[in-house]
């Protein structure tokens, strides 16, 4: 085959493993040799109707089979993949289409685009009526595979390339850190749209013609099924996802016997959390990276996973990550600073953004994350926060993923997220949004009394809402910006 990028996987894959069961969803099964005659059915369609090399095809709807469908049939004809979040508003799918140029769209409902080819998968189908056809556009690996549009946290979000080599190369290092097998049977509960499910789940399941049970949305509940009923190996979540199935009724007597691995990233994650997945003897795995690293930059493989319980281990196989100052002298051990990384599965920049790219890209090739870490003695990385997200309360550094942490401990919290205010005095000080558990009694001031004599008093929140539930993106991250902009409430501790 002449296609050395990510199109030829379908065709690969079907001939080495062809009755093997690529994709479950609901009561559907596709073997890889059934996806392979879809896939070519649907690039032959779109290529009658005229998307070419370098086109930007798009997807919007929840996770589906259509989407790998859509993404694999993109990447045949040398096309590029644009995933969308169908959680945006209208007026947000149309600048990312527009901003993207995407000629094409697939999608689960009604939009309102100027798109000039756009297939609802209720008529999908119809559209693969046409005959499979052997395609084979040339790919390098340095061409454009895929634009991930970042959550953006001012102005409009930026389209993150990623190129097939990036994609490649992280799959890569995540078989070298996770000993993925043949017989993989992996849960994509996440959204596809978000780089994690995509690259650190599905591609590295297919590379190695194992098993994917795609969920269309996340769901604590469906979540124990599936692990029931298909007797799951592998998932990834973020903290919130996982949280979720610990504090569920069914945790005590949920069979997890099959699950020999479960990996975790997007945020730091409390080290009560991942206490409680190894008490139940499971390999709990923290990751990091970002959209624009593919996105695997460090990793703790389960072998480390309880002597370094916390960390976000050390950079991946195929990768460099250094933390500095802001003058990029290296961090002393212990001393937080900004995580940079380089490598091949690090992104070449942001589509139609030659300022953001020259911003976040260093003439020699390091990428500034924006993240903040330290790294200790043995070279392991903790994730401190985001350089953004960190506050300072009367001349001190308060970082919120240790105070969320710190209240994660409190039995009758079930989510939390932190964030600085203005004040007068302080400058700044914190304020807490927290979840209880169902049915469980929390008041503001319970947050500050639990935390007296945990923490030092200048990094207890001033201010505790107790709330139903917190703001997310489409990865189910906490949007903290609308947290800050709510007015205050009655201080829930003395100033």
């Amino acid at each position: 085959m002449r296609n050395a990028g990510l199109g030829s996987w379908p065709a690969r894959r079907a001939a080495m493993s062809p009755g093997v069961t690529a994709l479950i969803f609901g009561e559907r099964r596709t073997t890889y040799a059934e996806l392979y005659e879809r896939t070519s059915r649907l690039a032959a369609a779109l290529r009658a109707a005229g998307v070419g090399p370098g086109d930007r095809v798009a997807y919007l709807g929840p996770n589906h089979p259509s989407f790998v469908e859509t993404m694999f049939a993109t990447w045949m004809l040398g096309a590029i993949f644009v995933p969308l979040n169908f959680r945006l508003t209208p007026p947000e799918v149309d600048y990312q289409l527009r901003h993207s140029g995407a000629v094409a769209l697939i999608s689960a409902g009604e939009v309102q685009t100027e798109v000039g080819l756009h297939v609802r998968l209720a008529d999908l189908e119809g559209f693969l009526a046409s005959e499979p056809a052997e395609i084979e556009e040339p790919a390098g690996l340095d061409d454009v595979a895929c634009i991930l549009y970042t959550s953006g946290t001012t102005g409009h979000p930026k389209g993150a390339m990623l190129t097939h080599g990036n994609i490649i190369w992280n799959c890569y290092n995540l078989l070298v850190c996770v000993d993925v097998a043949s017989d993989e049977i992996t849960l994509v509960s996440a959204p596809l749209f978000h780089v994690a499910a995509l690259n650190q789940c599905l591609l590295p399941t297919f590379l190695k013609g194992g098993t994917s049970v795609i969920m269309p949305g996340w769901d604590v509940d469906g979540c124990f099924d599936a692990i029931a009923e298909h007797r799951i190996t592998w998932m990834f979540g973020v903290s919130q996802m996982f949280a979720g199935l610990s504090r569920s009724p069914r945790w005590p007597d949920a069979d997890l016997t099959s699950v020999r691995s479960l990996m975790t990233g997007g945020a730091p994650v409390p080290e009560a959390l991942i206490r409680a997945y190894q008490e139940r003897g499971l390999a709990f795995c923290q990751g990091y990276g970002m959209t624009e690293t593919a996105p695997g930059a460090t990793f703790l493989e389960a072998r480390e996973s309880r002597a370094h319980i916390g960390s976000a281990g050390l950079p991946v196989f195929f990768a460099e990550v250094r933390v500095t100052r802001p003058d990029l002298t290296p961090v002393d051990p212990g001393e937080p600073g900004e995580v940079l990384v380089r490598g091949p599965n690090v992104t070449p920049g942001y589509w139609n953004d030659p300022a953001a790219t020259a911003a976040a890209l260093t003439d020699d090739g390091w990428f500034h994350s924006g993240d903040l870490a330290v790294v200790d003695e043995a070279g392991h990385h903790r994730i401190v926060d985001r350089t953004k997200d960190m506050y300072i309360s009367g001349g001190e550094n308060v970082y919120p993923a240790e105070v969320e942490a710190a209240v994660f401990e409190h039995p009758a919290v079930a989510e939390v997220a932190v964030v600085g205010v203005p004040d007068e005095k302080w400058g700044e000080v914190g304020r807490a949004f927290v979840v209880p558990v169902s049915g469980a009694s929390l008041t503001p001031a319970d947050v500050p009394e639990f935390l007296s004599g945990r923490l030092a008093r200048y990094k207890i929140p001033v201010y505790v809402d107790v709330v139903d539930d917190l703001p997310r993106t489409g990865s189910n991250k906490v949007r903290k910006g609308p947290l800050r902009d709510l007015p205050l409430p009655t201080p829930a501790r003395p100033l």
